[in-house]
């Protein structure tokens, strides 16, 4: 079973299944990249997923890589993030922003910031 999340918070399993969803506006896919960060308590900001705008590709940070789906509506105006087989350290509040390109994506500088963020929380 797969949850859902838009905002908010919510409290996921270990190994269990997350949806989380972004409303976006405002952009050009081709002119910006669309992407995934995190941010733990007491820790720096983590790419997670980004769509470039360069080349269109889907890029996975190392730690979600094999088990997160970046997926969009086909108006690109709602992001979808899925993680699988959850781990505590995914326990992070979730974001989703615009990027000038994928290079700022990898170094965690948005563009713009849609909403407030989703509170995963990850028990065992």
């Amino acid at each position: 079973e797969v949850q859902h999340a838009e905002s908010g918070g919510v409290l996921a399993q270990a190994g269990g299944s997350l949806r989380l969803s972004c409303a976006a506006s405002g952009f050009r896919l081709g002119d910006v990249a669309i992407g995934w960060f995190r941010q733990a308590p007491g820790q720096d900001r983590e790419p997670v997923s980004c769509i470039s705008n360069i080349d269109g590709v889907t890029y996975y940070a190392d730690a979600v890589k094999g088990r997160c789906t970046f997926s969009t509506d086909d108006a690109k105006t709602t992001l979808y993030l899925q993680i699988d087989n959850l781990k505590p350290k995914d326990t992070a509040v979730y974001y989703c922003a615009s990027f000038r390109n994928i290079g700022y994506f990898w170094v965690n500088r948005p563009l713009e910031i849609w909403g407030q963020g989703t509170l995963v929380n990850v028990s065992t």
